[in-house]
């Protein structure tokens, strides 16, 4: 279907075009465009992302030189200038590519729904973290960090089906990662792993009225009342099981139901690990299990950071910083999707490295995606010469 596009145009063929144009035409992306639509500068930061180019010169760069392929990759401006683009990622407003990321990600965990986990359950679970990307405080004064720096923070809800994406913001360096709680909507028998920094009691009781489940870590200074121990076995690295209550009068009135306390030392590493919950029903080591899926996350902040161009920017305006992350999230979910779509067996970091040298060949996107090797045809290999002929 695809024989004779070149790769590049091939990976745009799944961009949902009207999703792509509803989201322009909300924000009115391409009002005095001059020749450079939304669509050029998606395609432009895109090729930025799978070629992981330098800087504004080396986008332009490369396309100039590939000016002959230009409208066959799906542009339809004439040429892409370091000024145009630039300009374009400063003032177009970044929400259209936050909107048209939160849409492919809803696409792709859709698609990864049915993904089994690394051990047998049958409930939703979500990870939370955020992960925080330095910048340099006088290109990017806008950005504060608390430590006087300059950054931006990712806080990301991972979908453990598939390692996706669920929802996710970008903010600046001073906001508390607690504070991406409070625009989450907790579904009915799901799962939500979090580390300690996400303490917040009133919090947490919003999870547990909405019939949801969370495990994180209790912090030492934790003032309870142990109403029911239950035996643990500790063959199996559990140390407790405990029904308890906090003890502290503004904690009790922020939770007033009872909570689950798992302590459980992990053979592997030697430590000694604290769990809370409001889930009495699942086996103690299984909730340990919940969380030791949290790594997870840690492992989709490397992937992102080692193969999407999001820890040097083209543009030193919030607007461009906004755009240059969303559209990279844009990327990462466009590669999953067709991953999937394809039935493919490589590693999207794989997917990545292949890509980043292949844009411009017209090979089918199938060989990218999957390890199996082309079969010569049988006029190919009637022609071709022995070795020891030449």
């Amino acid at each position: 279907m695809h024989q004779g596009l070149f790769l590049f145009a091939q990976i745009m063929f799944y961009l949902p075009r009207h999703i792509f144009d509803g989201c322009v035409a909300k924000y009115d992306g391409d009002y005095n465009g001059k020749g450079f639509t939304c669509l050029d500068q998606f395609l432009a930061m895109a090729f930025a992302q799978l070629t992981l180019c330098d800087g504004l010169r080396g986008i332009a760069n490369s396309l100039e030189v590939n000016s002959h392929c230009l409208y066959h990759m799906g542009f339809r401006c004439e040429a892409v200038s370091k000024s145009t683009l630039a300009h374009a990622n400063k003032n177009r407003p970044w929400r259209i590519w936050a909107l048209l990321a939160t849409a492919l990600m809803k696409q792709v965990n859709e698609l990864y729904a049915d993904d089994a986990l690394a051990f047998d359950f049958d409930a939703k679970l979500f990870a939370l973290d955020s992960t925080t990307i330095d910048l340099c405080l006088t290109r990017f004064p806008w950005t504060p960090s608390q430590q006087s720096k300059a950054a931006v923070k990712m806080h990301v809800l991972l979908n453990l089906r598939g390692n996706l994406p669920e929802f996710l913001v970008i903010s600046d360096g001073k906001t508390q990662d607690v504070t991406f709680l409070d625009l989450l909507e907790f579904l009915p028998g799901a799962y939500y792993v979090m580390d300690k920094g996400y303490l917040n009691f009133a919090q947490w009781y919003r999870i547990h009225q909405s019939k949801a489940f969370f495990v994180t870590r209790a912090r030492k200074n934790l003032l309870f009342l142990v109403k029911v121990s239950r035996e643990a076995d500790k063959s199996t690295g559990l140390r407790c099981d405990q029904t308890i209550r906090p003890a502290a009068a503004d904690t009790a009135l922020k939770y007033p139901e009872p909570l689950r306390r798992i302590r459980y030392r992990d053979n592997e590493t030697g430590k000694t690990l604290v769990f809370l919950t409001n889930d009495f029903d699942l086996p103690a080591l299984t909730i340990a299990l919940l969380y030791k899926q949290r790594w997870q996350i840690e492992l989709f902040f490397k992937w992102i950071k080692g193969h999407l161009k999001i820890k040097k920017f083209y543009g030193y305006s919030e607007n461009a910083v906004r755009t240059q992350l969303w559209i990279a999230v844009a990327v990462y979910c466009l590669l999953a999707i067709i991953r999937k779509k394809l039935a493919g067996t490589r590693d999207l970091h794989e997917i990545q490295e292949i890509l980043s040298t292949s844009l411009f060949q017209k090979i089918p996107i199938n060989r990218v995606f999957s390890r199996e090797k082309p079969k010569p045809t049988e006029t190919d290999s009637a022609n071709q010469p022995s070795l020891f002929e030449l």
